[in-house]
């Protein structure tokens, strides 16, 4: 239940979070707790976001160490499009931050690509709760089965890894 860094030089120390210790706080290094977090991605400016999978919920570690939720509401799970502590999600798995410092979820119990704002607005980028299948489309035409892993290039094309239909999307 902790976010460490290795330096090149092999050396691991704790960002924050507390190892052992599960649970849903923000706050800086020890004092912030996760539950489960997952997938890590980090903005130009330095900034961590983190899918705090078990807490259903994605989190923001600043350079500093400051612990912060950007969206979702800790250990609700659900799915809802709106402003960061209105959203939800559903076991969130993979993420990837553009360089402009939008956030993109792979929203995976939901089966769904979220899109989190600069400002902290989700809205839903692809997919449609709970339609477990594989389809092209876009928006709600298209269909995931268990997404995952996520990247963005350069231009802001979004990569997903669908691992349940074995594809990269």
């Amino acid at each position: 239940h902790v976010v460490r860094r290795i330096t090149p030089a092999g050396v691991v120390t704790v960002v924050a979070g507390q190892s052992g210790v599960l649970g849903i706080a923000d706050g800086t290094g020890g004092a912030a707790r996760f539950n489960t977090p997952r997938n890590l991605a980090i903005d130009p400016a330095g900034t961590l976001y983190v899918c705090d999978t078990g807490n259903h919920s994605i989190r923001k570690i600043t350079t500093a160490g400051v612990v912060t939720t950007l969206a979702g509401l800790a250990g609700v799970a659900g799915t809802a499009d709106g402003p960061g502590p209105l959203a939800r999600f559903s076991s969130p798995n993979g993420i990837a931050v553009d360089s402009a410092g939008v956030a993109y979820v792979s929203d995976t119990s939901n089966r769904t690509i979220r899109r989190i704002s600069a400002g902290g607005e989700v809205t839903t980028l692809a997919g449609s709760p709970n339609n477990y299948s594989y389809g092209d489309g876009t928006g709600v035409a298209a269909s995931f089965s268990v997404v995952r892993g996520l990247a963005v290039d350069g231009s802001g094309m979004l990569y997903v890894a669908d691992g349940g239909n074995n594809t990269l999307r």
